[in-house]
C-alpha cells in the first residue's frame, strides 16, 4: 500500500473516512436515502386541526440542506450548538440533520419547560442557535437571547428580532452544504429525564449511530423500511431523538400525532395503518382503557415496544384480544449506551422466562455485560456493567460523573439486575431504588409487580419513606381500575401470599393517578417529595 494510502488526517482519519468519497455521519446516509428512496415518506405529521402532510426522503433532505445553509450563513458551523424547543414536528427533524450536516451538534428542551429550567439547560449548554415553536418563543427566547443565542421561531413569530424559519429557508440553496465533519463529531447532547436527580447532558458522536445503534435496531427490535410507527416519543429525550435516527437512517416512516391524546392515537393508528408502537406502559393502558380501542383501530400493530418500567398483566391481556398477532418487546437502555441495550419478546406474559415480568430481554448483539456484586466480583445478582461502541463520549462540562460512570473499563449503570445462565436479564431495581428496611434490602420492582398482579389494579408505585423504627418504610402508591373497589389492607393481605412480611407495605396510598413524566415514566421523587415529610 502507497503512503498516500495510508496517511492520516484529523483524529486519525484517512482521507478517504474524512470525505464524502467513503465519510460515515448521520447527515449522508439521510442523503443517501434521498437518492435511493426519494419518495418514500420519511414523516407523516398531523396538525391540530387534522391537516396530514407527508414529507418524503427527498424533501426532509433538500429542506435539511437549505437549513444547515441558514445556519452557516449566520456562522455556525463545527462544534457549535443548535437547541430546539417545541412538540414533535416535521421542523424539528429539519433543523436536527441540518444541524448535523455542517457539524453542529443538536439538544432538545421540553416544552414543558418553565422559564428557569429553560436557563437552567441553556446555561450549560451555550447552544449558538435555538429553533423554538412560536407558543414557546415569549418564554424561552428572551433566556436564549440573554445567553448569546440567536433565534429562530417555527410558526409566526412574536417579535421581528426573531426570524421565522419559514422567511429564512425560502431562499436557501437545496444543495449539499459544504462541511467538514466526521464520525467521530459530537451529534448531540442529550439531558437525562431527571426523574431521580439533577439531568445531565450526555454526548453522543455520529458513529454511534453508524457502528452499532442503527444496527441493533435491526437486530433487537426487528426494524424495517416497511415499518410505521406512531411516534409520541418527545425529541428532547433519547428515545425519542435516538429512535428517530436510528429508524430515519434505516428509512422507516415515522408518523407524528398532533398530540398522544388516547383516542387521537387510536384514530391515527387506524388510519395510518400504524405497525410499531414504541411507549412506556402507561400509553399502552391509556389506549386500551379507550371506548375506541378495539381490532378495528389497533388490528394493524405488529409490535408493542415498552420500556421505563414493567407492562401490566392488564395491557398485555387487553392488546392480546384485540390484534392477537402483535408481539411485545421489552427493552432496556440508557442515554449513556446511546439508548438500547436488552430486548425480549413475548406475546403473553407466560411466556416469559421464569414467568418474571422484570425480564428485560437479552443483550443486543453490540453490547457486553457484566453483571458483579458490592466487592466488583462476577455474580448472578448485581450492578450491570456495559460496554459498547455505542458507549457516550461523556457528560458535557462534567468530568467528575464521566469519570464515575466510566470506571475499569465498563459502563458503571446504577441498575441492580439477575442473569441466568442463558443471558437472560432481570431488572430488580435502581441502585438508588433500593429500600433499606429493618436491616434488609427490598426490590421496589418486586413489591410492584406483586401489586400489579392483583385483577383490580391498574398500576403501582413503591418507594421507601423516612422512618424513625425501620429507617425507611415499604410504601405503595396505586391506581385501581375503573370500578374497582379495595382498601388499602386488603391490598396488603393481598401481598401476603407472594412476599416475605418485611416486603409487605406498611402503607398503600390508593390515588387516581402517579406522577409520571412527559414520557409517561414514573417519577418517584415526586413521591417521596410529597408523602416523604410525614
Amino acid at each position: 500500500m502507497s503512503a498516500a494510502a495510508t496517511e492520516t488526517v484529523r483524529g486519525g482519519l484517512t482521507p478517504t473516512q474524512s470525505s464524502l468519497l467513503g465519510r460515515a455521519t448521520i447527515g449522508d446516509q439521510l442523503r443517501r436515502l434521498a437518492q435511493s428512496q426519494a419518495d418514500k415518506a420519511a414523516i407523516v405529521s398531523y396538525a391540530a386541526d387534522g391537516t396530514r402532510h407527508a414529507t418524503t426522503y427527498a424533501e426532509l433532505n433538500r429542506r435539511a440542506n437549505r437549513f444547515a445553509h441558514v445556519l452557516q450563513s449566520m456562522g455556525v458551523g463545527r462544534g457549535d450548538g443548535v437547541a430546539v424547543m417545541g412538540r414533535n414536528r416535521v421542523e424539528s427533524v429539519i433543523a436536527y440533520y441540518g444541524a448535523l450536516k455542517i457539524g453542529a451538534f443538536y439538544s432538545g428542551i421540553s416544552p414543558l419547560f418553565g422559564e428557569r429550567e429553560i436557563a437552567q439547560q441553556i446555561e450549560h449548554l451555550e447552544p449558538s442557535v435555538l429553533v423554538v415553536a412560536a407558543e414557546n418563543a415569549a418564554v424561552a427566547a428572551p433566556v436564549a437571547t440573554r445567553n448569546g443565542a440567536r433565534v429562530i421561531v417555527v410558526g409566526d413569530s412574536p417579535d421581528p428580532a426573531w426570524p421565522s424559519l419559514a422567511s429564512l429557508v425560502d431562499d436557501a440553496s437545496d444543495d449539499e452544504p459544504h462541511a467538514d465533519v466526521d464520525e467521530h463529531d459530537l451529534a448531540m447532547i442529550v439531558y437525562t429525564s431527571g426523574t431521580e436527580s439533577a439531568p445531565k447532558g450526555v454526548a453522543i458522536a455520529h458513529r454511534n449511530y453508524l457502528i452499532s445503534t442503527a444496527p441493533a435496531y435491526t437486530w433487537g427490535l426487528r426494524c424495517l423500511p416497511d415499518d410505521v410507527w406512531l411516534y409520541v416519543m418527545p425529541f428532547h429525550t433519547i428515545a425519542g431523538i435516538g429512535s428517530l435516527t436510528s429508524l430515519t437512517l434505516l428509512g422507516a416512516t415515522l408518523v407524528l400525532p398532533a398530540s398522544a391524546d388516547p383516542g387521537e392515537s387510536l384514530k391515527v393508528i387506524r388510519d395510518e395503518k400504524i405497525s410499531v408502537l414504541a411507549q412506556t406502559p402507561t400509553f399502552y393502558i391509556a389506549l386500551a382503557n379507550h371506548a375506541d380501542f378495539g381490532a378495528d383501530t389497533v388490528g394493524t400493530v405488529r409490535r408493542c415496544l415498552t420500556y421505563g418500567g414493567q407492562v401490566s398483566p392488564f395491557a398485555v391481556d387487553a392488546w392480546a384480544d384485540a390484534t392477537p398477532e402483535s408481539v411485545w418487546g421489552t427493552y432496556w437502555g440508557q442515554s449513556e449506551l446511546t439508548q438500547l441495550g436488552s430486548v425480549g419478546w413475548f406475546k403473553r406474559l407466560e411466556d416469559v422466562p421464569d414467568h418474571d415480568p422484570t425480564w428485560i430481554g437479552k443483550p443486543v448483539g453490540h453490547l457486553e455485560i457484566r453483571v458483579v456484586d458490592a466487592d466488583g466480583a462476577d455474580a448472578t445478582e448485581g450492578e450491570l456493567l456495559c460496554r459498547t461502541p455505542s458507549v457516550m463520549l461523556g457528560y458535557h462540562k462534567d468530568p467528575e460523573r464521566t469519570a464515575a460512570v466510566f470506571t475499569d473499563g465498563w459502563v458503571h449503570t446504577g441498575d441492580i439486575v439477575r442473569v441466568d445462565d442463558d443471558g437472560n436479564l432481570f431488572f430488580r431495581d435502581r441502585r438508588k431504588d433500593m429500600i433499606k428496611t429493618g436491616g434488609f434490602n427490598v426490590s421496589s420492582q418486586e413489591v410492584e409487580r406483586i401489586l400489579q398482579s392483583h385483577p383490580d389494579v391498574q398500576r403501582a408505585a413503591v418507594v421507601g419513606l423516612p422512618d424513625d423504627y425501620w429507617s425507611e418504610a415499604v410504601t405503595a402508591f396505586v391506581v385501581l381500575q375503573d370500578g374497582a373497589t379495595p382498601t388499602a389492607d386488603e391490598l396488603r393481605e393481598f401481598c401476603r401470599a407472594d412476599l416475605a412480611s418485611y416486603k409487605i407495605p406498611k402503607t398503600v396510598h390508593l390515588l387516581a393517578e402517579l406522577p409520571t413524566d412527559p414520557q409517561g415514566k414514573l417519577l418517584k421523587r415526586e413521591l417521596r417529595r410529597v408523602y416523604g415529610k410525614g
